[in-house]
């Protein structure tokens, strides 16, 4: 039997060599592993005298040869495969352990030249890989030195089963696959979301989830090969329960709503929508804001800051009472870049409270959602604010303060559930209707959570008002200032009830839409 070992990451090298030695396999093996393998004493020859050729072009050209693809792809139950073989003095190649060029971390180095990235592009690797798992049921492929032990374990035993070897080739071919995914979005660059006509996304998984939405689905949690290492993906969990998928959900939803504003802003999530949001220059006097917008439906929910949490917030989140129970508000996430000592020292008290650090940064180059049989993919909604353009159509221009509000209603709105109203003043939100099939029940919804303090706030809604009754609730609750898209065929109508009632109405020309 003859193994041939070409891994780049030769962790477990030595030890799937001495195991195959032991069991007199012949080992061949490529420049890098072969002088590995003779400095750790094992017997091995080298590629090149298995091919009769040298390594050319800098390593280039090793084992692309009939002599290595020939004992590769040699069907053994195949009769005039084997006799081939004999007439050109070739021999069946019976493992292959074997992996890639570290063409991620390459080209994830600042400042990698086009020359670097192409040089770790692997092409006798893949090949191998490709070559052997299209034999599996003649050639055992291990294109991960974690399945090494329990390769050599099964040949010690006898074999590996045929399901088992069908396993491993799958595992090659996806390998394969996730490397050439990789390879093909680096060269496509800066055009990534021109939606190219063949699209792969480079998955690898992260960790088994205890279960999904709910207790009879099963589910995992992956990563995107190549991106940066930011978002709820790659947080680290300081302290709680293990994370599980609906806590993901809600955990990256609150991460990407305080991620949008650049004041220090905390944000309470429940069921991925904000039931409190406040900006603040003191983080603490944010949270205040934001957990009073819906004290009852923060119960449970979680808790995300864009800052670096301190001991005297994690303090003020432990204090926080419920005003339905009198009881203390439990979260079950608190999310942020960083947590201090003190905090952690308060914060771990909660027993199951799960604490999230996430890494700073862009994690989202695209949004990809599933539909039945296929994928909606699109650019993420980030219009930066310095586009917004705000006309006002009203007879009433909107003060100062009002147009800081419908800034900060508008950029609020984004990140609620369509149909979409947000009713809010001074930097915090004080009302919202989410997901409703009708907007004026949105605006009943905003109205009702806000109470008295709607009066003199400022309200935004993610599309247009398709007729003058929405508006017309508002108004009644005194809010005095809005910010919608305008182009309804009613917005003549909609003009004219903002000037009856004194209220300014400022049109943006575009809506946000989350579904």
């Amino acid at each position: 039997m003859r193994a041939l070992l070409a891994p780049y990451d030769k962790t477990g090298l030595i030890e799937i060599a001495q195991g195959l030695a032991a069991l007199d396999w012949e080992l061949i093996a490529t420049g890098g592993t072969e002088k590995a393998l003779r400095d750790a004493g094992i017997p091995v020859t080298s590629v090149s005298e298995v091919t009769g050729f040298p390594e050319i072009l800098d390593g280039r050209v090793k084992t692309l040869h009939p002599a290595i693809h020939g004992g590769l792809l040699a069907r053994r139950s195949e009769a005039s495969h084997m006799q081939t073989l004999a007439e050109h003095g070739l021999i069946g190649i019976d493992l292959v352990a074997c992996n890639l060029y570290p063409f991620e971390a390459t080209v994830a180095k600042e400042g990698v030249t086009l020359l670097d990235a192409l040089e770790n592009i692997d092409i006798g690797g893949p090949a191998m890989l490709r070559a052997a798992s299209k034999n599996f049921p003649d050639v055992v492929v291990l294109s991960n030195p974690a399945d090494y032990d329990s390769a050599l374990a099964s040949l010690k035993d006898g074999g590996l089963s045929l399901d088992k070897r069908r396993g491993l080739a799958a595992k090659a071919f996806q390998h394969v696959a996730l490397y050439d995914t990789l390879v093909a979005r680096y060269l496509r660059g800066d055009d990534e979301l021109t939606f190219p006509p063949e699209l792969t996304v480079p998955l690898r998984k992260k960790l088994d989830l205890h279960y999904g939405e709910n207790p009879h689905q099963k589910a995992a949690l992956y990563e995107e090969a190549g991106l940066t290492t930011a978002g709820i993906v790659h947080a680290k969990q300081l302290h709680g329960a293990p994370i599980s998928f609906n806590n993901i959900l809600d955990a990256d939803a609150a991460w990407r709503t305080v991620s949008d504003f650049e004041a220090p802003t905390v944000a309470i999530i429940k069921h991925t929508n904000a039931c409190g949001l406040a900006s603040h220059d003191e983080l603490p006097i944010a949270y205040e804001r934001a957990l009073a917008g819906d004290p009852i439906s923060a119960f449970g929910g979680i808790v995300a800051c864009n800052r670096r949490v301190d001991g005297y917030l994690a303090r003020a989140m432990r204090a926080s009472l419920s005003p339905s129970s009198g009881q203390r508000i439990r979260y079950d996430i608190i999310v942020a870049p960083g947590f201090t000592d003190n905090a952690l020292e308060a914060l771990q008290r909660w027993r199951d409270v799960r604490i999230l650090e996430v890494p700073t940064g862009d994690g989202v180059p695209y949004d990809l959602r599933r539909a039945s049989g296929g994928f909606l993919l699109q650019e993420p909604d980030r219009k930066p604010d310095q586009t917004l353009e705000m006309k006002v159509v009203s007879k009433r221009q909107p003060s100062e303060e009002e147009l800081a509000d419908l800034r900060f209603a508008w950029r609020v709105c984004k990140h609620i559930k369509s149909n979409a109203i947000v009713l809010a003043r001074d930097s915090t939100l004080l009302g919202m209707g989410a997901g409703q099939p009708n907007r004026v029940k949105s605006v009943q919804l905003a109205v009702e959570q806000a109470g008295e303090k709607a009066r003199g706030a400022a309200m935004a809604s993610d599309a247009f008002f398709p007729f003058f009754d929405g508006l017309a609730a508002a108004a009644a609750a005194g809010v005095t200032s809005c910010i919608e898209p305008g182009g309804s065929v009613n917005d003549e109508d909609i003009i004219a009830l903002a000037d009856a009632t004194g209220m300014a109405l400022v049109f943006t020309g575009e809506r946000h839409f989350k579904h």
